[in-house]
């Protein structure tokens, strides 16, 4: 089949007319249209750009000589800094979302000093890069005239606002409703799902509540009222006065980690400090002989291992299926102002699917593998055990996520295996070293093991085959 320049852009960038994202020869470019020339101009002209890379609130590009994609409609080509990995607002803990709400409203006050605006408020377009909480799409913006609404305020409410008032006084886990709806929550919708003492949280009633009332009576009058141009106005002070609304809503919003089973897992494991200073030592040494330039942690918790990576100056995405140690783990990293440690909330045995237009929008996991480095550690037992998945399919995912891997094989008299069995028959007799080592051999070639002194736990290092 012949190839088209469609096949080079970047599937979720399709819907801007501003420009688009595309690669070539494996580097991301982002193409300026002509129609956006003006904007782009007072973005770079104004100051504001040089005050947001400042602050580290924009990611930083140059402007590059490659060919653009569709030569009618350019102006120029950017260059972006490159980002480790591209995470979405489902895959992030309360703290992160918060911060990504927050920087967008300070980036949006940052621009009306600059006479311009955020024209759009997407949370896809926020990522954590080099410790820093950053827009990445620098066609964002547009020229601020006097009297302007913002245009981007309901996106703001549905991409930020509703997810992060769901996960505070409803349940942590409902950022997940974003892998549903990709536009973000409807606001009918959280407000029928969050809790009556709601109503009584000003920022909420006003921007949720409200808001939701006022969408569904308009929601027939759409054409009137764009007609009656009074009703678009709105001074620059009352568009401060909304920020200032929307930012103290957010601040308001908060979420305790509790104690749950896997956030406490370093308080209850059966590793003795000199046990759990050889299997740092082992994986460490592992780490070093690979010299990855990106690790995956799958199951990290709350990161003591990933920590390994990212202090050797390897970005280490830290993913986890507990809400509460990702929490804990990215409160941690924020503290140390950690700049290669990218906590994240997954479930390995259902990872983040490709969602979106022609199920590309919003890259699935593995679309955005292979690491470097993949680490399985005190995993395993918990996937074939726990979610009766046979060793062979564990392997063959891995390999299809990273091209090394270290991965710890936990035997059945270890106390937390026989803790997983105490409530269910054993029926996995393959779970075995040698069903272990066999299942994984058509996969990866062992390159060293090693037992961990004070254990029956092995580690492995593997490389893909």
């Amino acid at each position: 089949m012949q190839k088209t320049i469609h096949d080079s852009l970047v599937a979720g960038s399709f819907r801007d007319p501003s420009g688009f994202l595309f690669f070539e020869d494996q580097v991301l470019y982002r193409q300026v249209n002509l129609s956006y020339k003006e904007h782009y101009r007072h973005l770079m002209d104004s100051g504001l750009y040089a005050a947001l890379i400042e602050r580290g609130l924009l990611i930083p590009h140059d402007e590059s000589s490659v060919k653009p994609r569709v030569g009618e409609q350019a102006y120029l080509v950017l260059a972006p800094e490159k980002v480790d990995f591209i995470a979405y607002p489902y895959e992030w803990c309360f703290s992160q979302f918060k911060d990504a709400a927050l920087t967008t409203l300070q980036i949006q006050k940052r621009a009306l000093e600059k006479g311009m605006i955020l024209k759009d408020a997407s949370a896809y377009n926020i990522q954590r890069h080099r410790g820093n909480t950053l827009l990445i799409d620098t066609l964002s913006f547009e020229k601020y005239e006097e009297g302007m609404p913002w245009i981007a305020y309901k996106q703001f409410c549905q991409h930020f606002l509703a997810p992060l008032a769901l996960m505070s006084f409803c349940d942590v886990r409902l950022n997940q409703l974003l892998r549903v709806y990709i536009d973000g929550i409807p606001l009918d919708l959280a407000s029928t799902l969050l809790p009556r003492r709601t109503w009584l949280n000003t920022g909420i009633l006003m921007h949720i509540h409200l808001h939701a009332k006022s969408q569904k009576h308009f929601s027939d009058k759409e054409v009137e009222v764009a007609k009656t141009s009074n009703a678009r106005k709105m001074s620059r002070m009352g568009l401060l006065g909304l920020i200032d609304s929307l930012e103290t809503a957010v601040k308001r919003l908060q979420w305790k980690p509790g104690g749950t089973e896997w956030a406490d897992y370093y308080d209850q494991t059966n590793y003795s400090d000199d046990a759990s200073k050889e299997k740092a030592r082992i994986v460490d040494g592992f780490i070093r002989q690979v010299n990855p330039r990106l690790v995956w942690d799958m199951g990290a918790n709350r990161g003591v291992y990933s920590r390994l990576a990212s202090t050797q100056g390897i970005a280490a995405i830290a993913f986890d299926i507990d809400p509460a140690a990702v929490e804990k783990n990215y409160r941690e990293s924020r503290e140390k102002n950690e700049t290669l440690m990218y906590p994240l909330v997954l479930d390995c045995t259902n990872p983040s699917p490709g969602i979106g237009w022609e199920h590309n929008e919003r890259m699935a996991l593995m679309d955005r593998s292979p690491a470097d480095l993949m680490m399985a550690l005190a995993l395993v037992h918990h996937l074939a055990i726990s979610n009766n998945l046979p060793l062979e399919k564990i392997a063959r995912f891995f390999q299809k996520l990273g091209r090394h891997l270290i991965i710890e094989f936990v035997p059945k008299n270890d106390s937390q295996v026989m803790r997983l069995l105490k409530s269910r028959e054993d029926i996995f007799p393959n779970y075995t070293q040698e069903g272990f080592e066999k299942a994984f051999a058509p996969y990866f070639e062992t390159v060293e093991k090693s037992i961990v002194s004070g254990s029956q736990r092995i580690l492995y290092l593997m490389r893909s085959l």
